[in-house]
């Protein structure tokens, strides 16, 4: 074997991980669990049709093979880790709490999960159906009203979304440290990704979006994205399924703003290009600096000859 075949074979295993559970012998989740008991589970009533709960099984199994894919290739999650999932209210950090809840159970590494919230006087609904939910589903959960983002409305009523974001930040990482977390997950998708993407190259001059993994300032927290591979359509879909409730944010209501003229421009898009996220976001895993405006990585003087692997590519997920 070369090591480049070495190096692929270790990339595969890393990445599928997590859709492996600790013990290779159990059988399908569609055969290993009554219909009753995941039903109960995913809080569906009792006469729920089975057309319907199947389309909730295959969410289930496709949003799992995508975070796992995820958390494998880009070593999200450790043996020992405590993950504090940033709930936001939505659609998108609910689904990734589901999902981390059940990987917990199936992954071949230890790993506790808790969740968190923070209030920052900006839900459009009050917060506690979603607490409740989370009390009956015995998801260790800690609410965070944080004072200063208050004083900041009543200060500050029309300020940006950055100093907004500053406030929040600071807020996550005192929740965090209280938790006793080292992990820290956030529900961004690869709707969000696609979307900074094009913002950066449009609005900032650089090639750039969110990074999968990364750690705070002082490397105290490891900062993931699990829900990279995971685009809203598939979030509203399994948020839906849970029949959770969704306690909407004022700011995602904003009208007029660079990220809302992105979503309808996807949206266009997408009528004719249905694949148009999966394909971008292969593209940012498959860089081809030499095709590039940088100095800093072009053979300027034609004395090298360009490293190429394809082993390292990005793979196009194209269901749902």
């Amino acid at each position: 074997m070369t090591s480049s075949d070495a190096r692929s074979a270790s990339r595969r295993s890393s990445a599928a991980v997590f859709d492996r559970s600790k013990s290779e012998a159990q059988p399908p989740v569609s055969t290993r669990r009554s219909t009753s008991k995941a039903a109960r589970r995913a809080g569906l009533t009792a006469d729920f049709c089975t057309k319907h709960y199947n389309r909730y099984l295959e969410l289930e199994k496709t949003l799992l093979r995508k975070v796992g894919e995820a958390i494998g290739r880009f070593k999200m999650i450790r043996n020992g880790d405590r993950v504090a999932v940033a709930l936001s209210g939505g659609k998108d950090s609910l689904t990734l709490l589901e999902a981390l809840l059940l990987l917990q159970k199936k992954a071949p590494v230890e790993f506790s999960v808790c969740a968190f919230t923070v209030e920052q006087g900006k839900f459009l609904r009050p917060f506690e159906p979603m607490g409740e939910y989370l009390r009956q589903k015995r998801v260790a959960w800690t609410y965070y009203r944080d004072t200063p983002s208050f004083q900041l409305l009543e200060d500050q009523p029309d300020h940006g979304c950055d100093l907004c974001s500053r406030y929040r930040r600071r807020a996550v990482y005192e929740i965090a440290r209280g938790l006793d977390a080292n992990v820290i997950a956030f529900g961004h998708t690869a709707d969000d990704f696609c979307e900074a993407f094009l913002r950066n190259a449009l609005f900032t001059g650089k090639m750039s979006a969110l990074p999968p993994v990364t750690h705070s300032r002082d490397k105290e927290f490891r900062l993931i994205r699990p829900l990279v591979f995971v685009t809203e359509d598939l979030t509203r879909q399994y948020a839906e399924s849970l029949s959770a409730p969704v306690i909407p944010c004022g700011c995602s209501q904003r009208t007029g703003t660079v990220r809302r003229t992105l979503r309808g421009f996807f949206a266009e898009l997408e009528k004719d290009y249905p694949h148009l996220k999966e394909n971008m976001l292969a593209a940012m895993g498959n860089l081809q600096p030499s095709r590039l405006l940088d100095p800093r990585y072009l053979d300027l003087e034609g004395t090298s000859e360009p490293e190429r692997d394809e082993n390292v590519l990005l793979p196009i997920f194209t269901d749902l």
